[in-house]
């Protein structure tokens, strides 16, 4: 966050970190960008759950996302908030490669671990 930020954007922005499956979505893509299938495998949820939760994210401006074929990546949009999620939480640790996850990356990921 800006220095000039006022008092109800970061109200907001605890707002949003407040809640649990938020957070666990921030701290997941502090680490590396994400598919939904991996947020899903992550978090144990359902796909329209994480939708929703990265939606709110995506509408205040802490998450965007690209499209690479089939599959859409979500992307932290401020290195400020790197930094309050170091605070909250700790260190990030490396990215997880879930077995669930079916996303290229993942994949290809957990096929050399198992060989």
């Amino acid at each position: 966050m800006k220095e000039g930020d006022s008092i109800q954007q970061r109200a907001r922005l605890l707002k949003l970190l407040s809640h649990p499956a938020r957070l666990r979505i921030l701290d997941e893509l502090r680490r590396d960008e994400a598919c939904v299938c991996h947020l899903q495998a992550v978090l144990n949820r359902r796909q329209p759950y994480i939708s929703q939760q990265l939606h709110a994210l995506r509408e205040a401006g802490l998450v965007e996302s690209r499209r690479e074929g089939t599959f859409l990546y979500y992307r932290l949009t401020d290195p400020g908030l790197v930094r309050i999620l170091a605070a909250i939480l700790g260190p990030a640790g490396q990215p997880r490669h879930p077995p669930a996850c079916t996303c290229p990356e993942c994949d290809s990921l957990n096929v050399e671990e198992k060989a």
